[in-house]
């Protein structure tokens, strides 16, 4: 590989149609969208799931690479998807890692059953948790019960304490939040709930409107929603350090700085020395097999280029193509990269 390809992580869009909840910001499963009807208008289908089959190559081709770490689906429940056990079993096999995403309701089996599948193997299980609050967190997270989240939170939590405590692996808890002004007057406690159910951190990115029904929901629509959204990071940042987990130690807090109130070419959103966290370290693979570069949103990701397809196409071809080069030393020209919410100081 190439000094500026170190991929160590992969993440597999395994099932994204396949969810039980209707989060308002969710690009497929919003009361907004119309992307499963579409998707069903082009292809007879409505929902894609990755082959089974295809399974055992790609984490072949991720070993080889050197990559340590895989994401199931962050799109729809990775839970829900039919060859999910089979995907543990490839995945310990390995001595790879899992990092999951999930909205915490557990489908199938009890919360301590998956905990006990989930921990000794993965690094980070993130829960979407979008309010410290039963409104806000149901009106945001459409079908979820807030009571039966935090339940299944604080269960998960135990079982990871204890696999811990007996001398297993740790497993990261993570609460990601998508910062809208639906949600985020309850930031701070957010954080205070976090930090009593000795969850380790918090992450997020600001809202991408994929639908005008949302946009005002933004914080980067106005100066005055900027301000708004800058004295929640300072309140944030003191209840951090106020509220502390039972061990004495602040949750984290990732993703959560302050926005310019008066965006200019000179202070822009994203300033050009931002980096792309992504190219370069981390891979994605479609349901469909195209190999993708990034987390944006499907249709402007592939404005990207096309890098190939699984299976005609390996892992370690598309990193090394032409057209992933280029977009790797290229990729602050881009129209979607010079606005992307994922780019970090």
């Amino acid at each position: 590989m190439k000094p500026d390809l170190q991929p160590w992580r992969l993440t597999l869009d395994t099932n994204p149609e396949d969810c039980n909840a209707s989060c308002i910001m969710c690009e497929e499963h919003s009361p907004h969208s119309t992307y499963i009807e579409e998707l069903f208008q082009r292809t007879g289908h409505r929902r894609r799931r990755m082959p089974r089959e295809w399974l055992p190559q790609i984490l072949d081709q991720a070993c080889e690479l050197g990559i340590r770490e895989v994401i199931p689906s962050t799109m729809g429940e990775p839970l829900i998807y039919p060859h999910f056990d089979y995907l543990l079993e490839l995945v310990a096999q390995r001595g790879l890692r899992l990092n999951l995403t999930t909205n915490g309701s557990f489908p199938r089996r009890t919360v301590e059953d998956w905990a006990q599948r989930l921990v000794p193997i993965t690094t980070d299980v993130k829960f979407s948790w979008n309010g410290a609050t039963k409104p806000t967190y149901e009106k945001v997270m459409i079908g979820l019960d807030f009571d039966r989240s935090l339940d299944n939170l604080r269960r998960f939590v135990a079982v990871r304490d204890a696999l811990a405590g007996a001398g297993g692996n740790y497993c990261r808890v993570t609460l990601q939040l998508t910062f809208m002004t639906h949600n985020m007057h309850e930031l701070a406690d957010i954080i205070a709930l976090a930090a009593r159910c000795n969850v380790d951190r918090l992450k997020g990115h600001h809202l991408w409107a994929h639908w005008q029904e949302v946009q005002e929901l933004g914080f980067k629509h106005s100066p005055e929603s900027r301000r708004t959204w800058n004295r929640l990071v300072a309140e944030a940042r003191a209840t951090a350090d106020r509220c502390r987990r039972p061990d004495g130690q602040p949750v984290l807090l990732e993703g959560i700085y302050e926005l310019p109130e008066n965006p200019t070419d000179d202070r822009p959103d994203i300033p050009d020395h931002y980096e792309c966290p992504f190219l370069g370290r981390e891979i994605w693979v479609a349901p469909d097999g195209r190999i993708n570069p990034c987390c944006a949103p499907d249709e402007l990701r592939q404005q990207l280029g096309f890098f190939g397809r699984v299976p005609e196409t390996t892992l370690r071809q598309a990193l090394e193509s032409p057209e992933y080069l280029d977009l790797l030393n290229h990729y602050r020209q881009r129209p979607l990269c010079q606005t992307c919410n994922m780019r970090k100081p």
